[in-house]
């Protein structure tokens, strides 16, 4: 039995990819094993996104190489369609470099070099959703890829570039997939892709696929991962009444500056994006947002930054992403004026850190009380640990209980520490 290990680095849709092909593998023979131990083949799913991104990557393909020396090493991801030719010169382990539009073919690949073909991934045709449903993952957590791909060519952003134009999976493909992965025994299904909101596939879109989706039979509950604000419709706002449909979603802000969003080209203003925030919070008064905000964007000024400090408080985000502007070779803010320094950046960064975690804290408060029904995904040292519908992390004690199930509890304190997990009692 031949062994095979993944690093992956980035994204959900990263992770998705990398389930269904360990998976794939799993369900073939092969033993997937933790990536520090011995394998005769190990492949890394990298992220570009930012410079941070990029040196993270870098890094784990040469500790992968150092800690697999005579393995089979297959680079994949977005840094592949970024840096290829980078790549190429400064990796001399790698076996192949895959990019994102083959990606699908590593076990055939690989499988095929064990049985003596002779192969090369551009020998495979291109397919963004060619992936079998993934039975075993490294996740209670079924992911499901919907959509690939952005037309909105953000001025910061190296997406497009890296994961093409806009496109979507097949309805019918969406929908077996999530069938298969129930019937696997999954609880929870998260709806991922670069830009999910602007999933269309011949006249099927973002809201009428959500609404299909909750319509399949099953004890199962839906996640939406991160939307941009402009896929979100009244169509989608009245489905959140549904039980199976998590009251959640990361709504990617940004920026709180109406100027700064501008000079983002982002599809949507600050007061279209509070008028969603206030129409749900007014139906759903506990629904949890969280969000991504990027700090020292070209000329941002401290009233800019400021700004955003201040929607952020007013919005009450349930965890906030912050990321330092990062300069992406041949986006439109490479070329702006006003670069900010990484003194600055780190400094802001900091201070919408703080900010986020006592949002982040009174949110989990104002919970306290309520009910939530937790997936329970470990069970460690006598305590389960799970999330709730709110993607808010409890723990309670674990009688009885089992992983991958769902558990109905009343949320009674705040542990103190870095995670602020809420302690619970079942119901």
């Amino acid at each position: 039995m031949k062994k095979v290990a993944f690093k992956t680095l980035g994204c959900r849709l990263n992770q998705y990819e990398t389930d269904a092909i360990a998976s794939q593998f799993d369900k073939h023979g092969y033993q997937v094993v933790d990536f520090d131990e011995e394998a005769e083949v190990v492949v890394v799913n990298t992220c570009t996104v930012t410079n941070q991104s990029d040196s993270k990557s870098n890094q784990v393909i040469k500790q992968a190489a150092k800690k697999h020396p005579d393995s089979m090493l297959v680079v994949t991801g977005c840094m592949v369609n970024n840096h290829r030719e980078k790549l190429e010169k400064a990796q001399s382990n790698v076996t192949w470099f895959v990019d994102n539009e083959h990606k699908s073919s590593i076990f055939s690949l690989i499988d095929g070099h064990f049985k003596g073909e002779i192969n090369h991934p551009d020998h495979f045709d291109k397919n963004l959703f060619d992936y079998q449903p993934a039975e075993k993952t490294f996740h209670t957590r079924s992911m499901i890829k919907i959509q690939d791909g952005c037309d909105n060519f953000c001025t910061f952003c190296i997406i497009p570039k890296v994961r093409g134009r806009a496109t979507s999976r097949p309805v019918n493909e969406i929908l077996d997939n999530i069938r298969q992965v129930i019937e696997f025994g999954y609880k929870e299904v998260v709806l991922t892709g670069v830009n999910i909101g602007r999933y269309d596939f011949e006249g099927t879109n973002f809201e009428n696929l959500v609404e299909k989706i909750l319509a399949l039979p099953g004890d199962f509950r839906v996640r939406i991962s991160s939307i941009e604000p402009e896929g979100f419709g009244d169509k989608l706002f009245g489905l959140f009444a549904h039980p199976k449909l998590s009251p959640h979603l990361h709504l990617c802000l940004q920026s709180g500056s109406e100027n700064i969003l501008l000079k983002m080209r982002r599809m949507y203003s600050l007061k279209s994006f509070m008028e969603i925030v206030e129409k749900v919070r007014k139906q759903y008064p506990d629904f949890n947002f969280t969000t991504d905000i990027i700090v020292g964007f070209p000329g941002e000024t401290e009233e800019e930054f400021q700004q955003t400090i201040d929607a952020s408080v007013k919005i009450g985000f349930g965890h906030i992403h912050t990321f330092k502007y990062s300069v992406r070779k041949g986006t439109r803010a490479e070329r702006m004026e006003g670069h900010i320094s990484e003194k600055e950046k780190t400094r802001r960064s900091e201070l919408v850190r703080l900010m986020a975690e006592e949002e982040k804290r009174k949110y989990r408060l104002s919970m306290l009380g309520k009910q939530q029904t937790i997936l329970v995904e470990k069970i460690i040292h006598g305590m389960a640990q799970g999330y709730g519908e709110n993607y808010i992390p409890v723990k309670f004690p674990a009688h009885g209980i089992k992983t991958n199930e769902f558990v109905k509890v009343k949320l009674l304190s705040m542990e103190e520490g870095e995670d602020l997990w809420l302690l619970a009692e079942r119901i």
